[in-house]
């Protein structure tokens, strides 16, 4: 099951313009679900593929992007014949196997991920409000911290739009609900313009990503999020950002799904809590998985390190990716 499940993924890649060896010596490998304590069969794949493993020390990132998926937990995703691209790039670049959201239900961590704020915090948010004066916070944020910046919403009507509308959900827009934060009008965007800064090579430092609700997983299936990635993904891989070597991206889920507790950090019981985080950088060697402790806090203060930024927060308090995947 799991071969054919990689070797339809690599194909996928390889059709998506991703692995570039198709006539490679083989080589076997630990699968993700393999990684992840699963019991899974291992693999035969390509010996060498793009996006990681190019480098094989860290350069001086300049450039990181998030793209924050939807409401499924580590064990719905990773290893699920559903997902053949996502499992793919998992095997092919780097994997949190132990990592955690914040809380429930998604725009708590949606804040907590890019301020740092602890949960007393983020409580006010549980409701999943749109923007409102009772509903915001004057907290800093990732978005503000110096460097340039953009978050790329797919199917916002309008730059920093306040409002859901059809398919775009408010909830999964963190920029507006931050008070101070003076550049939301200008850097809050419809996603098309990602594509325009990648061919213009105008790249911000930092990129917080948004597939609209069928596209993240939210409303939409898996096949309909594994999809968007594949589709979506390569146009980044192949830009002249990233074969620069000076990008890295990780897509992460918001939460998992069915979890019982709000204080999911470091809840290590709870299948709710853990969702699946994949790191892609070209000095991330393919096959790369970490067992440590991280969660949404820890990608905040990756981030932040790989820019030269202060830890807001709580991101001061948990470890850092950078280590673990050669960043």
């Amino acid at each position: 099951m799991r071969a054919k499940l990689l070797s339809a993924a690599t194909a996928a890649m390889l059709t998506a313009g991703v692995v570039t060896t198709a006539s490679a010596a083989a080589a076997t490998v630990p699968t993700a679900s393999a990684a992840s304590g699963a019991t899974a069969p291992a693999a035969t794949r390509p010996a060498a593929a793009a996006p990681c493993g190019t480098l094989k020390s860290a350069p001086a990132y300049t450039h990181v992007i998030w793209v924050w998926m939807e409401n499924h937990s580590y064990n719905t995703i990773i290893g699920s014949p559903q997902a053949p691209y996502i499992n793919a790039l998992a095997d092919e670049c780097g994997l949190a196997t132990n990592y955690h959201n914040i809380s429930h239900p998604s725009l708590p961590n949606y804040i907590a991920g890019t301020s740092g704020l602890g949960l007393s915090a983020i409580k006010k948010f549980d409701s999943d409000c749109s923007v409102s004066k009772h509903c915001s916070t004057s907290a800093p944020s990732v978005f503000g911290q110096g460097e340039t910046w953009k978050a790329y919403e797919e199917s916002m009507p309008s730059n920093c739009d306040p409002v859901n509308a059809g398919e775009y959900a408010i909830r999964h827009n963190p920029p507006p609900y931050y008070t101070t934060l003076s550049g939301c009008a200008a850097d809050d965007v419809p996603y098309p313009q990602l594509t325009a800064d990648l061919a213009a090579n105008t790249l911000p430092a930092f990129s917080f990503v948004t597939p609209n609700v069928i596209d993240d997983m939210h409303d939409g299936t898996i096949p309909d999020g594994d999809t968007w990635l594949a589709s979506n993904l390569p146009t980044i891989f192949n830009s002249a950002a990233y074969q620069s070597g000076t990008t890295a991206v990780f897509v992460t889920w918001d939460e998992g799904e069915g979890g019982k507790s709000n204080d999911c950090a470091t809840n290590t019981t709870d299948v709710g809590c853990q969702v699946a985080t994949i790191v892609v950088s070209p000095s991330t060697a393919p096959g790369t998985t970490s067992g440590t402790l991280f969660n949404h806090y820890s990608l905040l203060g990756t981030a932040e390190q790989l820019l030269g930024l202060p830890k807001l927060g709580e991101a001061a308090s948990f470890p850092t990716m950078t280590s673990a995947f050669n960043l």
